[in-house]
Order: structure tokens, then sequence, then C-alpha cells
């Protein structure tokens, strides 16, 4: 038996140890609270613990990782290895950083912006200082990213800093930035071009162990968070061009500023694609740029709690704090973010925590708002000399040499007549085109009805052992009819033959949005579902050896987020035909920004081409103010110098050609498509295997089925078949129907052919279902005017109103029947 001193001995330790995770403990998961982050000491004061704080050497000792100036919130994640990863690593004494390093890249970001604002005094840059440790910070990111394999590096960030990441981590002269700001050759950019904050950049990283990765920093406008959801997309098709290994070699940053990252529900949005099958990116690299105010508005006025980055808590990932006025604590934090990304494939949120020195443009006076803290900012050395005087350092040489460097660039840009280009594009975009359609872009897009007939038959092959539904069965049987030319194609099965028809050319094909694997409207079946296990089988994956890759993807419930990381994948996949659909084209609505500031705009903008498809399902059907109007009038407000193509395809071939068109000529421009509900199997919208032979998509559908009428109605979509169906039921021919099927490029010499072709209709009626203030009002009828001549040109339209559509069934089938009595009957 033990004797009571032996005991002691072997208990002791345990107990020891026990109490040093027991006070470990509490200090990893409220030090945070504790930690001094804010440079200038007012705001972010400590916080009690919400259990007592003990007192000791373990705690002091505790403290020291953990109340110092990095703070970790990290208990929250549920995985013990992570945790215990971080733990390891925040609870060493760090090794001693390149602080010669350190300095000189703080020399350089701190002098770039004085240079600036000496040279070009009132004029906005959104200046990095007051945390010009981002720079030695990315710095360390992707040199030890480029240790762990990587080769790319996407960046997203907002304004400001940019120009100085541009300079000190993009790799871009800085006399080729002063030349921005000298603003040479203005008529090279009349009516287009941007701000020199917003523009993209390409360049390279050199590490010190001699490897290489290319940095894109993607254009961004000054919605700030827009950008975010892009450059993941961007990201993820830069990873799926590599291959199984792409993940490990494309790296996401986004840079954000603390009062977006609280505020803007994209943000939010993209958070959540985090692990996402569809979305999934391998992890992002998340940096807060905090200047402890949001333009104005002081922190308690931006977000509810504590940090802006509380948000991000709803993931399980890692949150680092640091103050930026410690660039070794900083270029420490770079590290273990990097190296976390790189073991885990998952997010990280770094918070730099510093301060604005000028106001948030420099032609504003932040002391009108925030006096007190900028009576300290004022007489505040700049963060180098702060780093100097910390390591013992006197950078007097190292400052003169590099700054006259700076003004000798400046020079430089003085004398510059034109323009740079900080962008390079990819080698992957050469074949493709933008500005006007040529003649010489058009291509064939028919097929043969035996080939049409192949691609269904492997469109309806599944796994013997597969338990198919027996509705998907059905459905399935009813396809096999429509390639056998027995029964009409509809729209969900020209859609998948475009597919098909493209995959096996070698096309990838990715669509995603919600519910799209299944369809809105059950139109769709992309994906079947074993009715016994669940196990999923998709015929268009399966077509061959050689076929390009298929993606279907119900989205998460975002419109915003969504269609942001389509254009993105678009951006850096042109040769792929890219869709995201709408649940309803209303519901678009949400995702306004990313269409009016990057789809629409940035060729014009930044010259950048996409060929992202937007499926918007429009018609009314009497289903209610937010299931019936895609907003045609929207996107033809935003259409100017060929930068998009807005299209309504009435039948179910124009839809399969359309789409081969889009992803088969050279031609670049997103597609906005309105997609039909009631009409996906309806007769009147359907098409024979004969129509899918046809050359190409007709932009314009005559009418061939009357002689001598007395007026051409010109409409575009389902009112257009309902007008059809109405006419032949009155058996009353004298009124033509004349189908617009391309909006935008206006197809002036195909609706003149239509028009010609009734020389003795002496009234042009643009008909739509829409009210007088939507649809394609306002845009169609200036310029049927123009091309009647002489003939009167009138119209037909619900009237005016402050919501798309009644929420009546009752109502609406009254006003449709007005609407085609009028059209078709003697008075308008």
């Amino acid at each position: 038996m033990a004797t009571k001193a032996e005991a002691l001995t072997a208990t002791t330790p345990a107990m020891e140890q026990h109490e040093r995770e027991t006070i470990f403990d509490i200090f990893r998961r409220w030090g945070y609270l504790q930690a001094s982050l804010d440079p200038l000491g007012q705001y972010l004061p400590p916080e009690p613990f919400p259990t007592p704080a003990p007192e000791g050497d373990i705690a002091k000792e505790a403290r020291s990782y953990y109340c110092g100036t990095i703070a970790a919130e990290f208990m929250h994640i549920p995985s013990n290895e992570q945790r215990q990863w971080l733990q390891e690593r925040i609870e060493q004494i760090p090794a001693k950083p390149d602080q010669a390093l350190i300095l000189t890249q703080l020399i350089h970001a701190d002098l770039f912006e004085q240079v600036i604002q000496s040279r070009y005094l009132g004029t906005k840059r959104f200046s990095l200082e007051g945390i010009t440790a981002l720079i030695p910070f990315l710095d360390r990111i992707f040199a030890v990213s480029a240790g762990t394999g990587v080769t790319k590096g996407m960046i997203a960030m907002s304004h400001r800093g940019r120009l100085n990441v541009m300079t000190n981590t993009i790799g871009r002269s800085p006399s080729e930035i002063f030349t921005k700001f000298e603003d040479v050759d203005p008529r090279s950019t009349m009516g287009g071009g941007d701000v020199k904050y917003h523009v993209g950049a390409t360049g390279e990283y050199h590490s010190p162990d001699g490897k290489t990765i290319s940095l894109h920093l993607a254009s961004n406008p000054s919605h700030l968070e827009a950008v975010d959801p892009v450059v993941l997309g961007r990201t993820r098709a830069k990873q799926e061009r590599i291959g199984k290994h792409g993940n490990d070699q494309v790296l996401p940053l986004i840079i954000h500023g603390d009062a977006a990252f609280a505020g803007q529900g994209i943000l939010a949005e993209t958070l959540n694609m985090a692990t996402l099958h569809g979305y999934n990116v391998g992890g992002t690299i998340h940096i807060i740029v905090n200047n402890l105010l949001g333009f104005t508005a002081l922190p308690e006025e931006s977000n509810s709690s504590r940090f802006a980055t509380d948000i991000a808590k709803r993931l399980p990932i890692p949150i680092f704090h640091v103050n930026s006025e410690d660039p070794d604590a900083v270029v420490r934090v770079a590290t273990i973010a990097a190296e976390y990304r790189n073991r885990f494939h998952s997010d990280i949120v770094v918070d730099l925590v510093g301060y604005r020195k000028h106001g948030h443009s420099e032609v504003d006076d932040p002391t009108v708002t925030q006096p007190r803290r900028y009576a300290i900012i004022k007489d505040r050395p700049a963060l180098y000399q702060l780093y100097a005087k910390q390591i013992g350092v006197d950078p007097t040489a190292e400052v003169q040499k590099i700054q006259q460097e700076l003004l000798d660039d400046q020079k430089t840009a003085t004398q510059a007549d034109h323009k740079p280009h900080l962008a390079q594009l990819p080698a992957y975009w050469d074949p493709y085109k933008g500005g006007e359609c040529e003649p010489e872009y058009n291509v064939s897009t028919g097929l043969p009805a035996e080939r049409i007939n192949q691609l269904v038959t492997s469109l309806t092959s599944y796994p013997k052992d597969f338990h198919i539904h027996p509705k998907v069965k059905k459905l399935f049987e009813q396809r096999q009819e429509m390639g056998a030319g027995s029964r009409l194609f509809d729209y969900g099965m020209a859609e998948l033959v475009a597919f098909a028809s493209l995959l096996e050319a070698g096309v990838p094909v990715r669509l995603s949005g919600q519910d799209s694997q299944r369809g809105t409207f059950n139109q769709r079946h992309a994906v079947m579902v074993d009715t016994e296990t669940e196990v999923r089988y998709i015929p268009l994956a399966h077509l061959s050896d050689k076929q390009g890759k298929f993606e279907v993807y119900n989205s998460l419930l975002s419109e915003a987020a969504v269609l942001g990381f389509e254009y993105g994948f678009s951006r850096d996949y042109p040769e792929a035909l890219v869709l995201w659909e709408a649940q309803f084209g209303d519901f678009a609505n949400g995702a306004q920004i990313i269409m009016d500031q990057f789809i629409a705009a940035s060729e014009a903008k930044w010259g950048l081409l996409s060929g992202l498809v937007m499926l918007l399902p429009h018609g009314y059907e009497g289903q209610g103010p937010e299931h019936s109007s895609a907003r045609i009038e929207r996107y033809l407000q935003l259409a100017a110098n060929d930068n998009i193509q807005i299209c309504q395809p009435s039948n179910a071939a124009q839809y399969f050609h359309l789409l081969r068109r889009q992803a088969l000529r050279p031609w670049r421009k997103p597609l906005v498509l309105f997609t039909p509900k009631s009409m996906l199997r309806h007769p009147d919208a359907s098409s024979t295997l004969a129509d899918f032979a046809i050359e190409h998509f007709q932009n314009v559908l005559p009418d061939n089925d009357v002689k001598n009428p007395r007026r051409l109605l010109v409409c575009s979509g389902k009112i257009g078949h309902n007008l059809r169906v109405e006419r032949a039921k009155r058996k009353d021919f004298s009124v033509g129907i004349i189908f617009l099927e391309q909006m935008y490029p206006w197809p002036e010499q195909e609706l003149q052919a239509a028009l010609d072709q009734h020389p003795e209709a002496q009234e042009i009626i643009w008909v739509q279902e829409e009210p007088a203030n939507m649809g394609a009002f306002s845009y169609v009828m200036p310029l049927l005017r123009r091309m009647a001549g002489d003939r009167a040109v009138l119209s037909v339209k619900r009237s005016a109103s402050a919501t798309p559509a009644t929420g009546s069934a009752k109502a609406h089938e009254i006003e449709e029947k007005t609407l085609i009595d009028l059209a078709l009957g003697t008075a308008v």
C-alpha cells in the first residue's frame, strides 16, 4: 500500500495539470475581451470575463498569450483537432520575424501614401495610413502559402488601401499608379473606364525561396462587399481549370472594411458558401482593415456587438484580432492564417485593428465628427517610425532612398501620354471577343433529327439497378417520344438536349439556382433521385468519356451572392456555358447590384467580358406581383453599346438554338434570358423535331400565316401565343402577329423585313402584358416609330401601376381578356 507521501507525489502533477487546463480554458474562451487592440486606446476597452478571472503565475502566462496585442476567438469551433492546433500555435513564444524586411515594407507603404499626399493634395486615394501593417501581413501570407503549393492568389478588396496593395503587394510600379492620378489621355475613356481605386491589377509575388505566385486583384465597384462572391466564383473557376489539386493551388483572400463586414448582407450570404458543395473554394482568408470607423459612424453605430467580425461566428472558423501597431504580431497571425487554411481548407478571419489617418477620403475633414480621435492621430508618427524605434534601427538612409525612388516615379508619371494597363488577361480569353457583334461571329446551331434522337436516348438512360420515380419514368418515356418525333419538344427537354450537345462537344456547362436540379416548375429533372436509397444520378454527367464537365447545383437561398459567384465563375471559364436561374424572375431584384455594377458595366468600366446567362422566369398568369414580372424594363435601361443581350424565346427550339449560340460563338456577352412558366409545356410553345435543324436562332419570328392583314401586332413571350390562340378561335386572320425574340441588341434588319412582308397593314401595335411603366414599352415604341414610316404605331398594355401585377387571379383574367380584345379588335 502506498504511503501518504507517495500518494501526494503521484497525484500532484495531475492536479497541477488540471488546474493549468482549467485556468487556460478560461483565457482561451474569454481572453480576447481584455486584449490590447486599439492603437489609440479609445475604443475596445477591456471587458470583464463572464467568469471570474484567475490570478497567479499560470494565469499570468495564459494572459500573455491571450490578452496581449493578439486576441483569438476559436473555442466556438466544434472540432477538437482544429482547436488543439490553434492552441499549440498560440501558446508558445513566437519566433522572431525578419524585422528588417518588415521595416522596409512599412517604409514603402507609408512613403507611397505620403508622396501622393504631397503631390496630389486633395485628391481621393483612400489612404492605408494608420494600418499599413496590411502590407507585411499580405507578404507573409504569400510567403507561407508559396511553401504549401499555392501558385495563384485571388484578392478582393474595397478602396481603402487598394492603390498601396497594387504597388507593394501586386507589384505594379508606383509610376503606373501615379499616372492614374495624372489622368492623361481622357478621350481614351470617354463614356467608360473607372476611378483608379476600383480597377483591377495583375502581378507576381516572388517568395524568399524562389517560388512564384501569380496575383490578381479583382475589379470592384463602390458597393464594397459586392465583390466577395465574385472573387470566390473566379477562384472556383481557376481551381476547376487545374483539376484535382486546384483548392491547394489557388488561394482566395478578401480584404474588408470593418463597417462593411458587419453591415452588408451579401457578406453574410458569401460566408454561408464556405462549405457548400457547389461553392466551396477550400477556405478563404478574410482580412478586416479595421479603422474603427465607417465613413463617419462610430463602431457602436455600425455593429451591434463588440467586434465587427462577430457575424463570422455563425461558422466554425477562427477569428483573430491583432493590434496593427505591433507588426511582429501581425506577421505572426499571418503565418497562422496561411498555415490554418492550408491544413484545414477552412475560412479564417483576421481583424487588423488600426485607425484612419485622414478622413474617409482625403477630401473629408474628420475633425468635424471625431475631433478627439483626430487630435491624437494628428501628431502620431507613421508606423514605420514607431516600428524602427521599437526594434532599435535608424531608418533615415533607407527612408531617403525609397522616398527619392518614389519621387522619381512620380516625375516619370507627369511625362506619360497614356493610361497604363494594370491587368493582363489570361491566355484562355484570347479566342473571345467583345465590342460589337460582327457577322463572322455567327455560328450554325442546328442539329439533324438523328443526332437529336441520339442525345435524347442518352438523356433518358439510367443504371439498371436505379429505382426511378414513377412520375419521372413517365416523363422520360414522353421525352423518348420527343426524340423519335412522335411528340412535340417542350422547353425542359429542349434545354437538356442543348446542354447535352454542348457537353459532347467538350463545352463545360454549369447551372445553379434555387431548386435548379429539379426545376422550380418541375420541368428539368437534370438530377434523378433513387426512390429507395436517395442516391442521385445525373444523365448529363454520363454522356461520354470525353464530354465536358456538367454541374448543376441547388443554391443557397440567395440571389446576390449566387449571381455574383456565377458571374465570377464565367469570368475565368469563358469556354463554359454558365447559367444562373432565378426561382422567379422577380427574385433577381435581390441581386440588382451584381447586375448593375458587374454584369452590365464590366466591359465598359474595366474591359472585362462575361458570357453569363441569367434565366429569369417571366409571364403574367395571375400569380401576384412577386411571381409575374422579371422586370424587363430594368435590363433594357441598362442596355447600351452592345453590353448585354436581352432575349425572350417564344418556343422550345428557339431556346435550344439560343443556348447553343451563346456557347459556340466567340462573342462573349452576358445573356438576360426571359423564360416561360405556364408555357413550359404548352403545345403552342412546343417545337417539332425539324425545328432543331434550323440553322440558327431567329431574332424575329415573322407571321407567315396571314395575307393582307389590316394591322400587325408586335409582341414578345406568352402574350403572343395567347393572341394567336384567340385569333384562331375567332377565325379572323386579318391581324398579323410578329414575335420579337431578341430585344437587345435591337434586331433592326430582321424586324424591318417582318414588317415589310405586310406593307398593306397600316397599323403597327406593340402589345405587352406589363403595365405601361414597365416591360419593353418605353424602349420599343420610339424604335418602332422610327421604322414604321407612314404607318401608325400604337400600343396595348396594362395601365401604369406601382406594382407589377394584380394579386387576384380573377382580376388578372379580366385584364388579360381586355388586352387581347383591344389588340385583336377594331379600336385601341
